[in-house]
């Protein structure tokens, strides 16, 4: 993926800390984000123009939750599967209304998180519609949650 910083994204950056004080940064001069509802959802807006919804599990949390015997032995696409399982209840809430807004769904894997991400991309040029999407994916988590 190309995570060039768009030549508006200082600008944007800085509107949206001063607009939205819930941001915080992910790293310095970098991504912005914000829990949405009761935490368990993350918004994430990245200097390359994306808007980021995601639900994520740390492999870890996978593995402790998976009590029927011992995990080790398991590798990461099984424990992966089994995390997709625990994030599904909640992911199909807001897959139908995320999908409807324009948002593209993708599954984030590594060896520490498994994320169900939706995206959508922003115009920083227009910095009310950037506000106005983290408005509107703060109050469809608000009421859902």
């Amino acid at each position: 993926m190309n995570t060039a910083a768009l030549p508006s994204w200082d600008h944007a950056r800085s509107h949206l800390l001063a607009t939205v004080p819930q941001f915080y940064e992910l790293e310095p001069g970098g991504a912005l984000a914000l829990d949405l509802g009761d935490g368990d959802w993350l918004l994430e807006i990245r200097s390359d123009g994306q808007l980021l919804c995601q639900h994520g599990i740390a492999m870890d949390d996978v593995k402790s939750l998976m009590c029927d015997g011992t995990t080790e032995d398991l590798g990461t696409d099984e424990v992966a599967k089994q995390a997709k399982y625990f994030l599904g209840p909640a992911v199909s809430k807001m897959r139908p209304t995320l999908l409807k807004a324009g948002f593209v769904e993708q599954t984030d894997m590594n060896d520490e998180y498994v994320a169900i991400t939706f995206l959508k991309g922003l115009d920083f040029q227009q910095p009310d519609e950037v506000i106005a999407a983290v408005r509107w994916c703060q109050n469809l988590f608000k009421n859902r949650a």
